[in-house]
């Protein structure tokens, strides 16, 4: 674990995140390439992804503050003091679906028709940022006698590494998504990432062990939000199947 800087003010923290970023970003521009994306859709994908991620982070640290107010009214509303990465989520997939919908009629290309390479994006750079958490000391597991526990800066016993675990299954995740797009062309990778992280999620919810706020009470509110994708997913499936049957049927005339 590194939680001191680096150098100057860059932590390994910041850094992953960047790398994570980055990472992201070069395969959205790899795959637009490879699938023959109409390149100004690309570019359009490109410009809102920058700003769908500027509008995360801060979505991400609205709904920390949210869970922490609901469960101690008494503290106050205090913005920024944590953030997590199912808020910023929801927030960043939430303003760059707006924004597609004011700007749909430009582009002949559907959202649809490019959604397979999106989770492709998530998953790498969510991964180093996963990284980034282990290196940060946040978002531990539950304390664990296991030979994989790793005792953090400040704690006195060795905790799961759940950073890790995430990581391991994003990447894994990721690995899966880009063999299934380019080798079959497969138009579900959004589907199966939605089902597949909100159910690993939910699960490795279990064992994490720092407190994050509440939102139902009875289950966290991660857990809330990852039930939530796995529905989504399971209903996107059946709408997307008539979207492409709808499809079909209109090149065929």
């Amino acid at each position: 674990m590194l939680p001191e800087p680096l150098f100057w003010k860059v932590h390994m923290y910041g850094l992953m995140i960047g790398v994570g970023l980055a990472a992201g970003f070069i395969i959205l521009t790899y795959l637009c390439k490879k699938k023959k994306v109409d390149e100004k859709f690309s570019d359009f994908m490109f410009m809102n992804g920058v700003a769908a991620v500027f509008l995360g982070f801060l979505s991400g640290a609205l709904f920390q503050s949210v869970y922490n107010y609901i469960e101690n009214p008494d503290r106050g509303f205090k913005f920024g003091d944590s953030m997590t990465f199912l808020g910023g989520l929801i927030g960043g997939v939430v303003f760059f679906l707006i924004i597609y919908a004011f700007m749909r009629k430009k582009y002949t290309t559907r959202l649809f028709e490019v959604l397979s390479i999106v989770p492709c994006v998530i998953t790498i750079a969510h991964g180093f940022g996963r990284i980034g958490c282990f290196f940060a000391g946040c978002c531990y597991g539950k304390p664990t006698d296991s030979f994989l526990g790793v005792t953090f800066p400040g704690h006195t016993q060795a905790v799961h590494p759940t950073q890790l675990y995430e990581a391991a299954f994003l990447f894994v995740l990721f690995g899966l998504f880009m063999f299934l797009l380019l080798k079959y062309d497969f138009k579900y990778n959004f589907n199966v990432y939605l089902i597949a992280y909100g159910t690993f999620r939910f699960l490795l919810e279990f064992v994490r062990g720092d407190h994050r706020g509440q939102l139902l009470g009875f289950i966290s509110p991660s857990q809330t939000w990852s039930l939530c994708m796995v529905l989504i997913g399971v209903g996107l499936i059946f709408l997307m199947k008539k979207w492409y049957k709808d499809k079909e049927a209109r090149e065929s005339k």
